[in-house]
């Protein structure tokens, strides 16, 4: 049995910052991942003349950002994507834009103005954006198929954001903080694995890490580890392999940690992890791709937004409700020739399982419904979307702040938290966006947190 200093498990952002961090410092590293490829919840496909992300598309700020800081330094082009809405309504017509954009820019100005007291974000919002209206225009209060129309469109731009199937799943008391810089950098054609090949030094052609041995399509079933401070900790896989490493960095997804923890670790997990483990909520953020032979949007936005009327949205079958949670499409910037409809929460999880050919008749009969007023629109020539709850290596996409979180203040550094042997020494290190307290949900964060944990088991003189 071959042993090594640190056992990485899991290759995505946090897992695979953690793996480089280590083995450029010298440490001898092994790092498993149960999927085929690297990236975890990012995952850049070839599609149509250029790629898309099935997963995280973007970078997310500048500033004291670990993804964009590694680009810059290695010369590599990042593009900042303006995300300026075209709206289109359900019949065809066009909405008053003006006031529809400086409803949206309130209601997001709102997030960041939490009441005193927590309360459901989209029961904030909407108290607010009706006062709003009150107070700057009146006339507007007449129309309630508009404000109704708005309201329905914030709720899923948020759930887009958080992942979830209600913006009143989402506290008003938030953690979450912004890096300053541009929110919607892309890595364009060259794609999100970008990040990975310069982790990696695998970029142009880069020879690797010589002290990281990576194994894919290897899932583990278990991490057992002792107090005893002579003991080493040892990681058995699905294939009947086992290796033994000083200390193991757990990289899993809060999902696959809901549903598997207690057939993991032997011995079990104190019961402060277990508690977060259960308290923190992931949800589920999921694309439909469709490439077509032309391009036949309007290229002055790079976003659509659909906002439903009333009595069309009553008119849909209750089996395509689900087409009414889909609240715009966007041009992702890795390909010339698609466009990218996004969902969230349950309605995410329910067009995971739908046959193919339903998906994308259904989604094509949304695009001619929107806009296809003034133009014809083709059939396309392919279609890709993700299935990230389905995936058992993630069941998730990442992780938002629920209505318990002010509750659980301190849950998310209690996953975090290394267990320990008698000596003080950790030997079973946690990271991941959900491990990080003020950034979760994003790439930077799942590699600030892989950054944090192998510099606890490098010596100081290495920060």
């Amino acid at each position: 049995m071959v042993s090594y200093d640190t056992i990485v498990i899991g290759l995505g952002s946090a897992g695979t910052t953690a793996a480089s961090t280590l083995a450029r410092a010298g440490r001898r590293v092994l790092a498993l991942e149960a999927q085929d490829r690297v990236g975890g919840r990012v995952h850049t496909v070839p599609f149509g003349d250029g790629m898309v992300e099935l997963g995280a598309e973007w970078i997310h700020g500048t500033e004291q950002s670990r993804v964009y800081s590694l680009a810059i330094q290695n010369n590599v082009k990042i593009i900042p994507q303006e995300l300026d809405m075209m709206q289109f309504r359900s019949d065809g017509a066009q909405p008053n834009s003006d006031l529809m954009n400086e409803l949206i820019v309130f209601a997001l100005q709102v997030v960041d103005e939490p009441p005193s007291t927590a309360e459901p974000l989209g029961q904030y919002i909407t108290r607010r954006v009706h006062a709003y209206i009150k107070e700057n225009h009146p006339s507007v209060l007449q129309d309630q198929d508009f404000i109704d129309g708005f309201l329905h469109f914030m709720d899923l731009y948020i759930d887009n954001y958080e992942a979830t199937s209600s913006w009143n799943q989402v506290t008003t008391s938030s953690n979450y903080h912004e890096l300053d810089g541009h929110q919607h950098l892309s890595w364009h054609r060259l794609g999100y694995r970008t990040f990975f090949e310069l982790l990696l030094n695998k970029y142009n052609n880069g020879p690797g890490l010589p002290t990281l041995e990576i194994k894919l399509s290897t899932e583990v079933t278990n991490i057992t580890w002792s107090p005893d401070p002579e003991a080493k900790v040892t990681v058995s896989c699905k294939d009947g392999a086992a290796y033994t490493a000083d200390s193991v960095i757990v990289t899993l997804s809060l999902g696959v940690l809901k549903e598997r923890h207690t057939s993991l670790f032997a011995p079990p997990l104190p019961i402060d992890k277990v508690t977060s483990i259960d308290k923190i909520s992931i949800g589920v953020m999921d694309k439909i791709i469709l490439s077509f032979n032309k391009q036949w949007w309007p290229m002055e936005t790079s976003f659509y937004a659909f906002i439903w009327r009333g009595e069309e949205k009553k008119k849909v079958s209750k089996e395509d409700v689900w087409t009414t949670k889909i609240f715009g499409a966007s041009r992702p910037m890795g390909t010339g020739h698609a466009l990218t409809l996004w969902t969230s929460g349950e309605t995410g999880i329910l067009v995971e399982s739908l046959p193919e050919d339903v998906v994308k008749r259904k989604c094509m009969e949304l695009l001619r419904r929107f806009m296809g007023r003034s133009v014809t629109i083709p059939e396309p020539t392919a279609m890709l979307r993700s299935t990230w709850h389905s995936n058992p290596y993630t069941r998730g996409s990442y992780t938002y702040d629920n209505l318990s979180s002010p509750h659980y203040p301190t849950a998310r550094a209690d996953l975090a938290r290394p267990l320990t042997d008698s000596s003080g020494r950790p030997r079973v290190l946690f990271a991941g966006e959900a491990t990080d307290q003020f950034h979760f949900s994003t790439v930077h964060g799942a590699s600030d947190s892989g950054y944090r944990e192998a510099m606890r088991l490098l010596p100081r003189s290495k920060v």
